[in-house]
């Protein structure tokens, strides 16, 4: 008898680690590479599918979320001295001008320096993010599948053309595997658990600065704790 409450105890002690563990199909801060794309003003002035105030916004969340876990991130930008112009300020707030890779191909998987940057993480997962969605996104997500890449694209951190150019690129990067989520999501999930004190007080000053309603709700609930 005792032996068989002991193997039950195992068994259910195997069970409870074996529960806590998270899914490998979850980003964390030490298994993936963060690439921004032409996150740039001219760029910016044809996306149709958000506003420029939230694309803006969400970018700042990726940008900030990839600053306080200290994700290896690859800014890059197109043509910006002839052509698409300055990076958004919400973006350079984190990551200097100086460190920008500046292209000319559509697809920064095609730019040598890009794909050298990629590849010298040595992360076989990478998150994208930028302008747009069905050509500066599409082609580096189904360039890097090809390679044998597991590929991220955060929805509402992309823009494009029209409603219409944006969700057919979502649909064509979705059937050959590639994963979508959204920047509150990216945020969130790099947290993941509050009692992670050492990242705990910027996330929610990111949020509480560039969240919308989640960040006022936060900034009230610390408010009214004090009192």
């Amino acid at each position: 008898m005792k032996k068989l409450i002991l193997s039950s105890i195992l068994a259910l002690t195997s069970l409870c680690v074996f529960a806590q563990k998270p899914s490998p199909g979850l980003l964390n801060p030490t298994n993936h590479t963060l690439i921004m794309i032409d996150y740039q003003s001219q760029m910016a002035f044809a996306t149709k599918n958000i506003t420029i105030e939230q694309l803006r916004n969400n970018a700042a969340i990726v940008a900030g979320a990839s600053r306080i876990f200290k994700i290896p991130t690859i800014v890059t930008t197109v043509a910006a001295k002839s052509f698409s112009g300055p990076v958004f300020p919400e973006v350079t707030e984190f990551y200097p001008q100086a460190n920008f890779l500046d292209r000319t191909t559509m697809n920064s998987w095609e730019d040598a320096n890009v794909y050298k940057a990629i590849t010298a993480t040595g992360k076989k997962t990478i998150v994208l993010g930028g302008l747009w969605t069905s050509v500066c996104i599409v082609g580096p997500a189904l360039s890097a599948i090809s390679e044998g890449y597991n590929v991220y694209f955060i929805t509402d951190a992309c823009g494009d053309v029209s409603k219409e150019a944006h969700d057919q690129a979502v649909t064509r990067m979705v059937q050959v595997g590639a994963h979508p989520i959204t920047s509150m999501q990216y945020l969130l999930e790099l947290q993941r658990d509050w009692a992670r004190s050492e990242t705990y007080k910027a996330t929610t000053d990111l949020v509480k600065k560039y969240g919308g309603a989640y960040g006022i709700g936060i900034q009230y609930g610390q408010e009214m704790i004090k009192h």
